[in-house]
C-alpha cells in the first residue's frame, strides 16, 4: 500500500504540490491565530463553594456549613476530592474532578447538590459558585495609589469603577480587591442610653432597616400622562442615619433620634487582607481573574487596554502600576522556543549539507520541516491546544527524527543516480523511475519507524492529573508532527527529489566527510566480525556498570518550572494580629526590593475577596517581579538568588517558603499544599491532630535535605467563649437567642444594612463602644434587657472564658486535616521522602482512627510513576508488533529491540554527568528515546538486509566469508546515512541544552537522555549489529575464506 502511494504521488505531481501549498498557507493561518500561553493549564477541574457567614468562628462555620455542604459534595458524579476551609467569617469547599470533566458540566451538578444541602444550612446563609476560573487564572494584578488621598478612598475607586469595569473584558471571570479600608458607616451605641430610654437594641435594628428603602407605587394618569410613582427613602448621608426616630419619648412626647443613643460615623470595615507594595506602605490593589480555557495572552492585552481607558476617568493624583503581568512570561518563554526551533532547523540544514555536498537535496529534507510543523499547527488550532512552552517543546525534540526519512530516502536516491551514472547514456533509465525505485526501496520501512516513533508516546498520553496536563500537549504536537513528516515522505518528499535531486550528484567515495567515516569504521568492522565474541562480552560488561549511575540518579516529580517571577510564601504563627502581620509583610517586602536584580515587589497578607484565594492572615504572599537576567550581577543564578533572600529574611515565627506564582496557585488547589512535600494528617480530633503535626514537624526537621518544616496551628487561635448558662437566662425569661443576639450585634458588630450612593453600597455597622468591649472586665457588665424591662449584667447569664480554638479548619473527604508544610534542598523528592517515612514511623505511633499521607509533589511523582510501570511495557509491546508488522521476522523485530538497552548505556551516564534527577520530563526522554531507537535500528538492519539479499540473488551466499563481505558492504558502505540520522537527531536536540529561561530546565531533562541515548545507541548498533547478524545468518553456511 505504501508503495502504491509514493507511486501515485509521482504520478501526480501537480495535485501533490497544490494540497502541499493549501497546507502550508492553512498551517500559516493557524500559526497566526492560535491561543498563547506560557505553560498548560495544569490545575485540576475544579468548582469551589464559597460561603459568606459574617462574625462567625471557624468552629462554627466548620459544623454549619463546611461540614454540610463537604458531605453532600463527596457524592457529586465525578467528583474525586472535596477539600474544605473554615475559616473566621467564611467557608470555602472546593470540588475537584477527574480529569476530562468538562467544567460548565461540573458547575451544574455543583449547583444541583448544592440546592439539596443548602435546606441544611443556618438561615439567611446563602453558599454562592466562585468564578469560573482555575489555579493558573491570576494572569495580571495591580496597584492605586496616591500622596494625597486615603486608602479608604482608593478602595472605593477600585471597587466601584476599576473592578466593574475590567470585569467587563472579554475573558475576564473576575476581578478581586485586596488592601485598603471599604468604607463604613458606624453606628456605636451607648447601652447606658438604650436602658434610660428603655429602648432593646431590635428596636435599633429595626428602626434603622425601616429607614433605607425605594419603594414603588405603581403609575397613576395626570394630565393625559402616566406618571411612575416612587416613595423615595434611601440613607443618602450620615446625618439621614443620625435622624433616624426610634420611637417617641413618653414623657415629652418628642422623637428620640438615632443621634440621641448612638455616636454615627463614617469608619474602615474590619478587613481580613492587606496589600503593600515594593516595602513603602499600604496600596489598594486588584487581582484579574481569567474565565476558564481563555487566550491568556489576549486577555492580558485586552485588560491592559481597558486600564489605558479607565485612567481616563481617574483623579490626577492616583497612580496605577503595575504588580504582576504574565505577558511577559508567555512572550519570552514563546520567542525561546521560536529561536530555538529556528536554530535546529538551521543546524539540521548544515548537517544535511555537509553529508550529501548537494544544496538541493539539503533542501528537500529541509523542506518537510517547517512544512511537518505547520501541519502541526492546523491539528493544534482545531483541537484547541494552545501556544505554549510544553506544546512548542514538543515539536522542537521532534525535529531531528521529523527529517530521518527524507535524508534516508535522498540519500538513497544519491545512491542509485550514482550507480546509474555509472552506465552508458544509452542505459540509464528515465530520472522519475530511479526516483520511483530508490523511494519504494527504503520509504516503506522509514515509514513504519516513524509510525514507530509516533506510537512510543503512548505512555504519555495515559498520565493523569498535573503531569498529564503538563506533558500531553507536548505528545500531541510531537505525534503530529512526525505523523506529518511521516506523510510528507511518502508525497511531496518523492516528487521535490524528482525536481531538485538533479544535476552534479557526488559520488560517495568523493565526498571527505564520508571517506573519513569509512575510513574509521572499515577496521572496526573488521575487527568485530573477527572477534564476534569479544564484542557480546563488551555489550554485557557495557549494560552492567550502567546500574552504577542509574542506582545514583536521585527522583522527583518536575523540574522547577522557572516563571520569570518568584513568589515569597512565609507563614506565621496563627493567631497574629492584622497590625504585626502588615508590619512583617512591609519590612521583608523592603528587604526583598532592595537586591537588585528585584524590579518590582507586590506583598500580600490574609486573602482577596475572590474564592480562589484560600489564604488566612497567618499567609503572606509577595510576587517579585525579576529585572531581565542580563540585568542580574555577574554569576547570579536563581537558586543562589533564593539562597540571598531567604539568608537576608529571618524572622522570629516566620517560616520562609520560596517558589513561583503559577505552580504555587496551582499545587495549593489541586493538593492544598505549597511546598514540594506535604504531610497530611487527618483525624477526629483538633488538639490531637496538632500535636501529631508537631511531632511529624520535629522529626522532618532533623531529616537530611529538609530547608523548612512546619506544622500548621489547628488550635492556635484565641477564642473569647460566652458559655451561657441557660437555667440563669431561664430566671429572668431569657432564651438563649437572646443572650446571643446581645454578643453578636453589640459585641460583634453586624452590619444591618446598606446605603446606596449612585453605584456605590456601602454597610451600615451596629455595635457598642470599643471602651465597653475591649477587655473581659467591660464584656461581664454588658447589659442584656429582659422582657420585664430590667437590664442584667452579662456575667450573671454567662461564663467568659478566653480559650485556644482553630485559626482555621481544614478538611479533606469530610475529614478534619492538619498539614505539615516541608521546604527541601539539595535533595531530589523521591529520596527525601523515602528517608523522611522511615523517619516518621520510627517515631511517632499513631492513635486509631488517625492516619498519615504524604502530599505535594511527591503525590503527583508516585501516581505517574505507578501509571508508566504499567504503561510502558503495553508500548513496547505494540512498536514490537509494529515491527512485525513490517518485517515479519521475529528475530528482525529482535535485533532492532537490541537498540534500547543500547540507548540508556548512554542516557543514564548522561542524566548521571549532568546531576539531574529522574523525573517525569526524564521519563518522558526516555520515552521518545524507544522511538527513536527503534528508527535507528530499522535503518542499520535494512542496509545489512539489502546488501545480504543482493549478494543472495547473485547466488553469491554461500560461505562464511560471502555472508562477511555482505555484512562489511552494507555496514560500512552505507554508513553515511546512518550517521545522518543520528547526526540530524542529536543536532536538533543539541540547541535545547544550551537554552535558558522559561521552560529550559524542563525541555533539557527531556532532551538529556534522547542526545545521550541516540548517541550509544548508533555506537553499540555500528559495533554490535555486525556481530548479530553475523550470528543469525551464519547457519548453514560453510566456512570459508576471510573477509576480503
Amino acid at each position: 500500500m505504501l508503495k502504491k502511494i509514493i507511486e501515485w504521488s509521482i504520478n501526480n505531481k501537480f495535485m501533490v504540490i497544490l494540497a502541499t501549498l493549501f497546507l502550508i498557507a492553512w498551517g500559516m493561518y493557524s500559526l497566526y491565530n492560535i491561543p498563547v500561553d506560557a505553560i498548560p493549564d495544569l490545575s485540576d477541574v475544579q468548582v469551589i463553594i464559597y460561603t459568606e457567614f459574617p462574625g462567625q468562628s471557624p468552629r462554627t462555620l466548620e459544623d454549619q456549613v463546611t461540614y454540610p455542604l463537604t458531605t453532600a459534595m463527596v457524592s457529586v458524579p465525578s467528583a474525586k476530592v472535596v477539600r474544605g476551609y473554615s475559616f473566621f467569617g467564611y467557608s470555602l469547599v472546593y470540588v475537584i474532578f477527574d480529569d476530562g470533566t468538562d467544567i460548565y458540566w461540573a458547575r451544574s451538578r455543583v449547583l444541583e447538590y448544592l440546592n439539596y444541602a443548602a435546606k441544611r444550612l443556618p438561615q439567611n446563609v446563602t453558599p454562592t459558585l466562585g468564578p469560573d476560573a482555575t489555579g493558573v487564572g491570576w494572569v495580571f494584578e495591580y496597584t492605586l495609589s496616591s500622596k494625597k488621598r486615603s486608602l479608604q478612598e482608593l478602595r472605593s475607586i477600585q471597587d466601584w469603577y476599576m473592578k466593574y469595569g475590567l470585569t467587563a473584558v472579554e475573558g475576564v471571570a473576575e476581578v478581586a480587591s485586596i488592601g485598603g479600608f471599604v468604607k463604613e458607616y458606624q453606628v456605636t451605641i451607648d447601652p447606658i442610653k438604650l436602658m434610660a430610654y428603655d429602648i432593646s437594641i431590635n428596636m435599633v435594628e429595626m428602626a434603622i432597616m425601616n429607614s433605607n428603602n425605594d419603594v414603588g407605587g405603581e403609575i397613576i394618569e395626570m394630565g393625559e400622562m402616566e406618571f411612575m410613582v416612587r416613595g423615595l427613602g434611601y440613607i443618602k448621608s450620615i446625618e439621614d442615619i443620625k435622624t433616624i426616630p426610634i420611637m417617641v419619648d413618653p414623657k415629652r412626647g418628642t422623637p428620640v433620634y438615632l443621634r440621641d443613643i448612638a455616636d454615627v460615623t463614617i469608619g474602615p470595615l474590619m478587613r481580613r487582607g492587606i496589600a503593600e507594595s515594593n516595602g513603602e506602605g499600604e496600596v489598594v490593589g486588584g487581582i484579574v481573574v481569567m474565565r476558564y480555557g481563555q487566550n491568556a495572552l489576549e486577555v492580558i492585552r485586552k485588560v491592559k487596554d481597558k486600564l489605558e481607558e479607565l485612567k481616563g476617568g481617574l483623579p490626577e493624583d492616583v497612580k496605577i502600576e503595575t504588580a504582576y503581568d504574565r505577558s511577559g512570561l508567555i512572550l519570552h518563554a514563546i520567542d525561546t522556543l521560536k529561536s530555538k526551533l529556528i536554530e535546529e532547523i538551521l543546524i539540521v540544514a548544515i548537517v544535511c549539507i555537509l553529508f550529501l555536498l548537494h544544496f538541493r537535496s539539503a533542501m528537500v529534507a529541509v523542506f518537510t520541516l517547517p512544512t511537518a510543523i505547520l501541519i502541526s499547527f492546523i491539528i493544534m488550532k482545531m483541537q484547541g491546544i494552545n501556544a505554549n512552552i510544553m506544546s512548542l517543546s514538543g515539536i522542537a525534540i521532534a525535529i531531528g527524527a521529523m527529517v530521518d526519512a527524507a535524508i534516508i530516502m535522498i540519500e538513497n536516491a544519491h545512491k542509485h543516480i550514482e550507480h546509474e551514472n555509472e552506465k552508458p547514456p544509452d542505459q540509464r533509465r528515465d530520472h522519475w523511475m530511479l526516483i520511483l525505485e530508490s523511494s519504494k526501496e527504503v520509504g516503506p520501512a522509514l515509514f513504519y519507524s516513524l509510525l514507530v516513533i509516533t506510537v512510543s508516546f503512548i505512555p504519555v498520553f495515559t498520565l493523569e492529573g498535573q503531569e498529564g496536563r503538563l506533558f500531553k500537549p507536548l505528545a500531541f504536537t510531537k505525534t503530529y508532527a512526525m505523523g506529518a513528516a511521516a506523510i510528507l515522505s511518502i508525497t511531496i518528499v518523492p516528487v521535490l527529489m524528482g525536481y531538485w535531486v538533479r544535476g552534479k550528484i557526488l559520488p560517495e567515495t568523493k565526498n571527505p566527510l564520508n571517506r573519513l567515516l569509512i575510513g574509521i569504521y572499515h577496521p572496526v568492522v573488521n575487527f568485530v566480525l573477527r572477534f564476534p565474541k569479544l564484542m557480546i562480552v563488551f555489550l554485557v560488561v557495557m549494560l552492567a556498570i550502567t546500574w552504577i549511575p542509574f542506582s545514583r540518579i536521585g527522583s522527583e516529580f518536575m523540574p522547577p518550572l522557572y516563571e520569570g517571577d518568584l513568589l515569597y510564601m512565609p507563614t506565621t504563627m496563627p493567631g497574629i494580629s492584622i497590625t504585626k502581620a502588615r508590619e512583617l509583610l512591609q519590612q521583608t517586602d523592603k528587604i526583598i526590593r532592595q537586591f537588585p536584580e528585584v524590579e518590582r515587589v507586590f506583598g500580600k497578607v490574609g486573602r482577596a475577596e475572590t474564592a480562589t484565594d484560600p489564604a488566612g492572615l497567618d499567609m503572606m504572599e509577595t510576587t517579585i517581579m525579576l529585572k531581565p537576567e542580563d540585568q542580574w550581577r555577574q554569576g547570579m543564578t536563581v537558586d543562589r538568588l533564593i539562597d540571598e533572600l531567604n539568608q537576608s529574611i529571618q524572622f522570629p515565627g516566620l517560616t520562609n517558603a520560596w517558589t513561583m506564582p503559577i505552580k504555587t496557585r496551582t499545587d495549593m488547589l489541586s493538593t492544598g499544599i505549597k511546598t514540594p512535600v506535604g504531610v497530611k494528617i487527618s483525624g477526629p480530633d483538633l488538639a490531637v491532630l496538632e500535636n501529631l503535626g508537631k511531632e511529624v514537624e520535629a522529626v522532618v526537621r532533623k531529616v537530611p535535605g529538609t530547608l523548612s518544616a512546619f506544622a500548621e496551628r489547628t488550635v492556635g487561635g484565641n477564642y473569647l467563649d460566652f458559655d451561657i448558662n441557660r437555667q440563669a437566662a431561664a430566671r429572668y425569661g431569657l432564651t438563649v437567642g437572646d443572650v446571643q443576639k446581645v454578643i453578636q450585634i453589640a459585641m460583634g458588630g453586624m452590619s444591618i444594612t446598606y446605603t446606596v450612593e449612585g453605584l456605590e453600597r456601602y454597610p451600615v455597622n451596629l455595635r457598642y463602644s470599643r471602651e465597653l468591649r475591649d477587655n473581659i472586665d467591660s464584656l461581664k457588665r454588658v447589659l442584656v434587657p429582659t422582657p420585664a424591662g430590667q437590664h442584667i449584667p452579662m456575667d450573671q447569664l454567662a461564663d467568659i472564658i478566653p480559650r485556644k480554638g482553630p485559626m482555621v479548619i481544614r478538611s479533606e473527604g469530610s475529614r478534619p486535616n492538619a498539614w505539615v508544610y516541608v521546604d527541601i534542598k539539595n535533595i531530589d523528592v523521591g529520596s527525601y521522602v523515602r528517608q523522611a517515612k522511615i523517619a516518621v514511623a520510627e517515631s511517632i505511633k499513631l492513635p486509631q482512627g488517625y492516619n498519615i499521607v504524604w502530599s505535594g509533589q511527591y503525590e503527583y511523582m508516585a501516581r505517574a510513576e505507578k501509571r508508566l510501570m504499567l504503561v510502558i511495557p503495553m508500548t513496547l509491546f505494540i512498536i514490537f508488533f509494529i515491527l512485525y508488522l513490517n518485517t515479519r521476522s521475529l528475530p528482525k523485530v529482535a535485533i532492532v529491540f537490541l537498540a534500547v538497552p543500547f540507548s540508556l548505556i548512554g542516557a543514564f551516564w548522561y542524566i548521571y554527568f549532568l546531576g539531574y534527577n529522574l523525573s517525569i520530563a526524564v521519563w518522558v526522554g526516555i520515552i521518545a528515546l524507544a522511538g527513536l531507537d527503534a528508527e535507528t535500528g530499522v535503518v542499520m538492519l535494512l542496509y545489512l538486509d539489502v546488501a545480504y539479499d543482493e549478494l543472495k540473488n547473485k547466488g553469491l551466499m554461500n560461505t562464511l566469508a560471502d555472508l562477511k563481505n555482505a555484512i562489511h558492504h552494507g555496514a560500512v558502505q552505507r554508513v553515511r546515512p546512518k550517521i545522518m540520522t543520528a547526526s540530524v537527531i542529536i543536532a536538533g536536540l543539541l540547541p535545547i541544552m544550551w537554552s535558558h529561561g522559561a521552560g529550559a530546565d524542563v525541555m533539557k531533562r527531556i532532551a538529556a537522555p534522547m542526545i545521550g541515548g541516540v548517541t550509544s545507541s548508533v555506537l553499540m548498533e555500528l559495533l554490535i549489529y555486525p556481530v548479530i547478524y553475523l550470528l543469525w545468518k551464519r547457519r548453514g553456511l560453510s566456512s570459508g575464506d576471510v573477509l576480503k
